[in-house]
């Protein structure tokens, strides 16, 4: 493999449009996001109108896809500080791409049943895992942490494009084809991915740790440094109280759409299309809306719209009106969270020193998909028992916790983007030990920051 010398450094590359190892990076996951989209839109519509799922199994569906991330998340985050990102995600696109194939496989064969999608998406739930924590985590170490915001508004932006183009050619490869071979286009673009990642040369600094250093002990320190920072403490909360939220909506979410409004699989492609429209707006106009109102004010207001954006879904009918009104609604809160998401994930990256990248991102994961299963049962539990849109009222409700937790914390005032971590002052030898002839990755790694900065933390 070539070494990170032979191509431009973080340091020299300021133009992220020239940036060789960045382009392949933002084109290996808006790959990956593209084919995840097709999964989104293909695998209701295969579960509810091609197998008769009930709205127990579809709760279940979500819920086993879902509970991966909470078990393996943290186990993922310390393995990607540990070892080659590179490496884990190209084996996470794989691992998706062979289970995702056997979906076609059976329902060719006549063999396809809801067992069989369950068990697929605990499989593509494992690998996606491994794949995230060290696509995220990989970021600061191909950009300088000054282009941080910058390089998340564009992957942001690029990756709501991706999951609306995604959203529309799973909807027409359904038609065409069928859900069960619309998976297919999900795993062409897990191997493009693949194969985009492969080609990235510059993958930061290797970890040097003792042998004898235990996972487990790896994966406490991320625990403890995340609690111990109030910013992060308080951001990775906020997303888990949202995450449980939306994963009570989005488990009914599809199932009320297309059952009780009788909205098309055309229409409701379409509708998934303009929210991601909206992410890519919201994302694309994060770092001025920053810039003019503050980051912590911004975040504050997103989450307060976001629940108001569930109005039209509770109070809607069948008919165009209606389909039209849920396609603005989503629109808006898609922008929202876009713009939100994209500012409190470039807050994360550029307070977290670069060892910790991984697990720190990791710890955000695991709570936000700890979330998500248990959010799932509730959703099938109380859509059984009171009926979906009692249900989605009460989802809609939850969405105000995460509103609060916001503004409790210092940071709903925060009024401009934190300032990096410093390096770390290395303490003087011993007496009798030598110096090291040549510094450590992680501080070799700080001071080339330091030097594309030049001293400006903007």
């Amino acid at each position: 493999m070539t070494s990170c010398a032979d191509t431009p450094s973080t340091a020299a590359v300021t133009s992220l449009g020239r940036h060789r190892d960045f382009r392949r990076y933002l084109t290996g996951q808006a790959a990956s996001v593209t084919g995840s989209s097709i999964t989104q839109m293909a695998l209701p519509v295969l579960a509810v109108l091609h197998l008769d799922a009930t709205t127990a199994q579809v709760a279940w569906l979500a819920f086993l896809g879902q509970l991966p991330p909470a078990l393996l998340a943290l186990h993922a985050g310390a393995l990607a500080d540990r070892y080659s990102k590179r490496r884990q995600m190209i084996l996470g696109d794989l691992v998706s791409a062979t289970v995702l194939a056997t979906v076609p496989v059976a329902a060719a064969m006549g063999a396809l049943t809801l067992t069989h999608l369950m068990i697929v998406a605990v499989v593509q739930g494992a690998a996606s895992v491994l794949h995230d924590a060290a696509a995220i985590s990989l970021l600061p170490s191909l950009v300088d942490r000054s282009l941080i915001q910058r390089s998340n508004s564009g992957i942001g932006a690029l990756f709501a494009v991706a999951a609306s183009a995604g959203s529309h050619l799973g909807a027409a490869l359904t038609a065409l084809l069928g859900p069960s071979r619309a998976l297919l286009g999900d795993v062409a673009t897990c191997l493009i991915s693949a194969v985009c990642t492969a080609r990235i040369q510059a993958t930061g600094p290797a970890r040097v740790r003792p042998e004898t250093r235990r996972l487990r002990g790896e994966i406490s320190e991320g625990l403890r440094y995340v609690r111990d920072d109030d910013r992060l403490w308080t951001l990775t909360l906020v997303n888990a109280t949202t995450a449980f939220g939306l994963g009570l909506l989005n488990t009914l979410w599809a199932l009320y759409l297309l059952r009780s409004l009788a909205m098309s699989t055309t229409a409701f492609g379409v509708v998934l299309g303009l929210g991601t429209l909206g992410a890519a707006a919201g994302a694309l106009t994060a770092p001025a809306l920053a810039r003019r109102y503050g980051p912590g004010p911004m975040m504050l207001f997103a989450l307060a719209v976001t629940p108001l954006t569930q109005l039209p879904l509770l109070l809607a009918s069948p008919g165009l009106g209606w389909e039209v009104t849920i396609g603005a609604a989503l629109f808006l809160q898609l922008a929202c969270a876009g713009a939100a998401g994209t500012t409190q994930r470039s807050i994360r990256q550029i307070v977290t020193e670069a060892g910790m990248q991984a697990r720190m991102q990791a710890v955000s994961t695991w709570m936000t998909s700890g979330a998500r299963p248990v959010a799932a049962l509730l959703a099938g539990a109380l859509g059984t028992w009171i009926g979906v849109r009692a249900a989605l009222t009460i989802g809609t409700l939850l969405l105000l916790i995460p509103l609060i937790v916001l503004a409790r914390s210092p940071i709903r005032a925060l009024r401009q983007m934190p300032e990096m971590p410093p390096d770390p002052v290395p303490s003087p030898p011993a007496a009798g030990a030598s110096t090291p002839a040549v510094p450590s990755p992680a501080r070799t790694d700080e001071a080339r920051h330091d030097r594309a900065r030049g001293g400006d933390a903007s």
